[in-house]
């Protein structure tokens, strides 16, 4: 569903991710780990185009959309959670939502959408900016998903939420991909959430792929020994 073929992305003359190879299976949920400033933010945003590539290629299905505007891309079935959330604060719960349907067609959100966060059927007419922290990330993905993806791209889902509603993510997260049938792809430094969630642990190192491995077969020390400082 995803692929990502010796990707390279620089910031000016400072090349930050060096040819990275990884795929995505469709259905596949992964998780990227690495420490701040490893380049997991980077890869995001320049998945969904909002950083140009250097060098490289990456597809969607059998579509290249590397030189892609972000827009096309959303059109061609990424959605992008970005890291802190970025949801409207002075637009409703609902009218955040809305926002994802403009590439779908629709004009009104889907049920599915509020039978998989019901607070947010709840709380629709309340302000985005008034919602707790794991209410607006619950509304970020929701937002996302408005928009009929294919691939679901998260930065740092779990940053400022507390652990009961980080192991709430993970189930809602799976049951996502086990519904819609999307891939996923999470990027993190909580382990704990990542071996939770993902079918597969990648480690992003100094902006190079060092490890991938199924689940099943993780290392956790030596994943937890690439996150610590």
């Amino acid at each position: 569903m995803l692929n990502v073929a010796n990707y390279h992305v620089a910031y000016g003359q400072s090349e930050v991710l060096h040819g990275l190879d990884f795929t995505v299976a469709p259905g596949e949920i992964i998780a990227i780990m690495g420490r701040n400033g490893m380049g997991k933010t980077t890869l995001m945003k320049s998945l969904m185009g909002i950083v140009p590539t250097s060098g490289g290629a990456a597809r969607v299905g059998d579509t290249d959309i590397t030189a892609m505007k972000s827009y096309d891309r959303v059109a061609r079935g990424i959605a992008y959670v970005p890291q802190g959330r970025m949801i409207f604060s002075t637009m409703t719960v609902r009218e955040n939502i809305e926002t994802g349907l403009t590439v779908s067609g629709k004009t009104k959100v889907p049920a599915d959408i509020y039978e998989l966060f019901p607070v947010l059927l709840e709380m629709k007419g309340r302000r985005g900016g008034n919602l707790s922290g794991g209410q607006q990330q619950q509304l970020a993905i929701a937002r996302a998903l408005a928009t009929d993806p294919k691939v679901l791209l998260l930065d740092e889902p779990t940053e400022g939420i507390q652990p009961s509603i980080i192991r709430e993510m993970a189930r809602t997260l799976k049951r996502i991909r086990d519904e819609r049938g999307l891939s996923i792809v999470v990027s993190e430094q909580v382990l704990s959430f990542a071996l939770d969630v993902a079918d597969r642990v990648l480690v992003l190192e100094n902006g190079r792929l060092v490890h991938d491995e199924p689940r099943a077969g993780v290392d956790e020390a030596k994943v937890a020994a690439f996150l610590s400082v």
